[in-house]
Parts: C-alpha cells; structure tokens; sequence
C-alpha cells in the first residue's frame, strides 16, 4: 500500500509562518507536522512507501528536509509544478499526478498533511482490510457551523456509506469526516477517471464524495482527536498542546 501525503497547499491563513515554508514542516515542539504523521505511518507493515506531492515553490525545501530524517520506508518528493494559489492543482489532481507519476496500481492511503492525531493510522489499516472496501474517516461534530463547512455522510448499521454531503447546508447527520482515506485497487480505475465525471477537484474529499455515488465505501470512526493547524490560532494551540 501506497501512503500518498498532499501536502501542495499554499495555507495563506498561516502567513506569516507559511510565506515561504510549507505548512507540515512546521515545528511542533521538536518535530514537525509531516514527521509526526510519520511516525506512525511508517511502522505500519502494510506501507511501502510515502509519496509527498508539493508545489514547485516549496519542493526544494521538501528535499533538503528529506535528506535530514531517516525512516524504514522510501519516501518520494513529487513536484506539481504550481506556484501559487492562482494555479495551483487542487488536492484531487495533486492524487491523480502522484498516481500516474508514480505509475501506482495498488491500495493507496491518502492524507492531507496539516492535521496532528492522538491516535494511530494502524486501526484506520486494519478497517480497510477487514472491509475489502475503500474506506473513509468519521468523527461525531454536534457544530452546525463546523458540519456545514465539511463532508458529511450518513451510514447504515455496517457503517456503509450511503451519502456524502459537502459543506450542506441542512447536514443529514453530525458525522463529519476528515481528509483520511484508504482507496482500494479495484477502484483506481474509477480513481484515474473520475475528472471525465464531473469530480470536483479543489479539496481531498471531492474523491470521496465522488466515489459514494458509484463504489461501495465504508467508515471509520476516528478513536480519538485531529487537531487540523489551519489557522496562527490553531498552531498556538497545537503547541501547547503537543510542544
């Protein structure tokens, strides 16, 4: 299994951190974002390698830190050519470029590199498996105003997936999910195909969004907490939380 990090963000509501510097390899006590998600991720058997996809202003700094951490598993720069939010990809065609790039036919994990978790991925791993479906995250948000800025979804008693909403205005329910995925084999041909179908681009749970209307998906609920650093006030408290 692939683990895919995007990580091409541009996170203007971090400036001035992120003028220059790319939003996970910011210091969050003595590691960064990106390195506390691997931590985890690379002591799962499963994993056999960690492809990052960035933009072109930020890949240098990229490979210079990749040069400084050592990890079991290969880890791979892939550089999206963008160079601002004016042309800048959009996480799902970020997905799709890493895919052909890295000429990928295998189960893949995808994350969205910004978010610090209290607890592992090897739960998320270990879901997927058990299912034999691609699978998403879910956490109970009782916030209308929280639930009608994300994915949404209703589930049945199997935590199939029946619907996702994005960003509803009238949420079907308070289970909210975040940019963690598991996509399995059989359904990267619908992966790699899903721009010809109208699959919106710009966020990571597009995809899945997609994906709800024509696979079977299932759900996880997420054991613990996410702290998402996209603000000067989230990653105060991310440091006192974990610094």
């Amino acid at each position: 299994m692939k683990n895919i990090i995007i990580a091409a963000g541009y996170a203007t509501r971090l400036y001035p951190l992120t003028e220059n510097f790319p939003k996970p390899l910011l210091k969050i006590g003595n590691k960064s974002i990106l390195e506390r998600m691997l931590d985890d991720i690379d002591l799962i058997d499963d994993i056999d390698e960690h492809i990052i996809v960035t933009n072109h202003k930020f890949a240098p700094i990229f490979t210079e830190w990749l040069a400084s951490v050592d990890y079991k598993k290969p880890i791979r720069i892939i550089d999206d050519g963008t160079t601002s939010n004016d042309n800048r990809l959009g996480a799902v065609r970020d997905l799709l470029l890493a895919i052909e790039q890295g000429n990928i036919d295998d189960d893949i994990m995808v994350l969205a590199a910004d978010n610090i978790l209290n607890f592992s991925f090897q739960g998320f791993v270990d879901f997927f498996k058990q299912k034999k479906t691609s699978v998403i995250m879910f956490y109970h948000e009782p916030s209308l105003k929280k639930l009608q800025r994300t994915g949404v979804i209703d589930l049945d008693e199997n935590h199939r997936v029946l619907q996702m909403q994005e960003k509803p205005q009238e949420p079907v329910s308070e289970w909210a999910v975040p940019p963690f995925y598991i996509y399995s084999r059989a359904d990267m041909p619908l992966i790699t195909d899903c721009m010809n179908h109208g699959c919106g681009f710009d966020a990571p749970g597009n995809l899945a969004h997609y994906l709800v209307d024509v696979t079977t998906i299932h759900a996880w609920q997420m054991p613990g907490s996410r702290y998402d650093i996209g603000s000067l006030d989230s990653y105060e408290e991310a440091q006192k939380l974990f610094g």
